[in-house]
């Protein structure tokens, strides 16, 4: 079985009672469109041989159908509800990986797809339990059909049995040639949600360059594509349809042909030959299958999408806990991505500057020493314990991290720091802009407007708050003003609680104001120690653009 069949029966197993809602209500529903063509023939029988009694069949006949109108309602409900919750309940469990895997679900997917693969593809998995219980629910009425014409006549139960080979035929071809279809839809759907990301992401400098109209026609160049698949879709649809559909009228001629004989012979009644004629149609309402097939055609196309996200490896943490240490942060013959580190020590307390120009690796080995990447060769340890091994809760207390463009999170700006807001917010700078919003720390987030260094400095005083040993800061000043950078500066300079710094970063002010300069170059440190030793070298000057200290 594929893993996205597996994802689609997973869906259903544990979609709470909804799946078990739909099959009663399906069932108990078939079961009364079963019962009405016997219960009306019944009564027809009755009132044509003028025989007493037939008012309770007639009586029968009306509580059938009013079971079948109750159960299609109920059944309504509950498609809904089952739905919403299968979706719910995927996309928060694809989050929960999507967050566990780290930067690997980056580097293989672009951020479009992997919204559209949580959003679209997500909620088409959670109609699963619908389209699975529907599509199933058919086969009752055709079973029952069939049994219901044996009682009749056997050999009306042939012409039906045969009339139903060619319909599964027709839903079986239908089924495998719309996954495919559906799956080609879905991937186009992605990348054009890729590309709509990438632009929007880059909006200001599209409005500077004046190249709007460039980039829509980038955007939305896979159109063509995503419409030959529409129409494939159409197109499999339309002649599953007649090819099924023709089959019904040819199935019920055929049955009153052959029951016309049987009733002139004397061998069925005007009552049975009209139940035969119903059963007939109920026996090939598998013909009416076509739209829940389609609908699982999508769900599995949608799966196969979702489970190469959860197929992903997930970030691996241990068990252990640090001991009692400064913070001293240990590269052992680290190697990463291109990016060559060798051994390399941060001493505890100290404030160390990693430079380079651009691609040289700088903010790869802040994802190093943060463990939000992992060497391919050799160890990274903070106070002697390989990050490898630490329990998560450890190592994101231990170690504090700051962006250049933060993501915040929690409902308000108190929310977003974490523990100490105030205390975390002045080392960053940020008290007294957060003191000016509206209800100040109790500000929601999405009613802040924050320029972008505003964000940045909430970043670095989430950072500030979360790091108890170590803090990463990765060009997390970049969009400071001089005088708020040169702040924050003396402030990560003069940690009052003595926590070992990691700065990646352009300016020359913070290499001069660090303990130690790591430069790298070319993905390999070229040089590392004191700043003023390093300005001695013009290539290390070169790094700054000509700036002086």
């Amino acid at each position: 079985m594929r893993a996205g069949d597996r994802l689609v029966m997973g869906a259903v197993r544990r979609n709470g009672p909804w799946p078990a809602v739909l099959a009663v209500t399906a069932v108990v529903g078939s079961v009364a469109e079963l019962a009405v063509p016997y219960l009306v023939g019944r009564t027809v029988d009755a009132f044509v041989s003028r025989q007493p009694g037939g008012t309770p069949w007639l009586a029968l006949s009306a509580c059938a159908v009013a079971a079948v109108m109750l159960c299609e309602s109920l059944g309504v409900w509950a498609r809904g509800a089952s739905g919403a919750h299968a979706a719910a309940s995927l996309r928060s469990g694809l989050l929960r990986h999507l967050l566990g895997t780290g930067h690997t679900a980056t580097r293989r997917f672009p951020e479009g797809e992997l919204v559209t693969r949580a959003g679209l593809n997500a909620e088409e998995v959670g109609r699963a339990p619908d389209t699975v219980t529907s599509a199933l629910a058919l086969l009752v009425p055709t079973a029952g059909a069939l049994v219901a014409l044996t009682l009749i006549a056997p050999v009306l139960t042939l012409t039906l049995g045969a009339g139903i080979v060619l319909i599964l035929l027709v839903l079986r071809a239908f089924l495998r040639a719309t996954t495919v279809i559906a799956g080609g839809y879905q991937e186009v759907q992605g990348e054009i949600a890729a590309r709509l990301v990438d632009a929007m992401d880059g909006a200001r400098t599209i409005a500077a360059a004046g190249t709007a109209g460039q980039e829509a026609r980038r955007v939305l160049a896979p159109l063509p594509r995503l419409r030959a698949h529409g129409m494939n879709l159409w197109r499999a649809n339309a002649s599953a349809a007649v090819q099924s559909g023709l089959v019904v009228p040819l199935l019920e001629v055929a049955v009153l042909i052959v029951g016309g004989f049987m009733l002139a012979a004397g061998d069925l009644t005007i009552g049975e030959l009209y139940a035969a004629a119903r059963y007939a149609v109920l026996g090939a309402s598998l013909s009416t299958a076509l739209g829940h097939l389609g609908g699982l055609a999508r769900a599995r196309a949608a799966a196969a999408r979702v489970a190469e996200v959860l197929d992903l490896t997930p970030v691996p943490h241990g068990t252990r806990a640090l001991p009692a240490g400064p913070g001293t942060v240990e590269f052992r013959d680290v190697t990463a991505n291109g990016l060559t580190v060798g051994d390399l020590t941060l001493p505890g307390g100290s404030v160390t500057a990693v430079v380079g120009r651009s691609g040289a690796g700088k903010s790869l080995l802040a994802a190093l020493t943060g463990r939000l990447a992992d060497p391919e060769r050799g160890t990274v340890l903070l106070d002697g314990v390989p990050l490898a091994e630490l329990s998560r809760a450890e190592l994101r207390r231990a170690i504090g991290y700051a962006f250049e463009r933060p993501v915040l999170v929690g409902a308000t700006i108190g929310e977003a720091v974490g523990d100490d807001p105030e205390a975390a917010a002045e080392a960053a700078c940020a008290d007294t802009f957060i003191r000016r919003l509206p209800l100040g720390y109790g500000t929601p987030l999405d009613e802040a407007p924050m320029s972008g260094g505003e964000r940045q400095r909430i970043g670095l005083a989430r950072a500030f708050a979360q790091g108890e040993r170590l803090l990463v800061l990765d060009d997390a000043t970049s969009s400071l003003d001089t005088v708020t950078e040169r702040q924050v500066s003396r402030a990560l300079t003069t940690d009052h609680r003595g926590r070992t710094r990691l700065i990646a970063a352009h300016r020359l002010t913070t290499a001069a104001h660090a303990d130690q300069v790591v430069w790298l170059e070319d993905g390999r440190v070229r040089g590392r120690g004191p700043h003023h030793e390093l300005w001695r070298d013009p290539a290390y000057r070169a790094v700054f653009q000509g700036d002086t200290p």
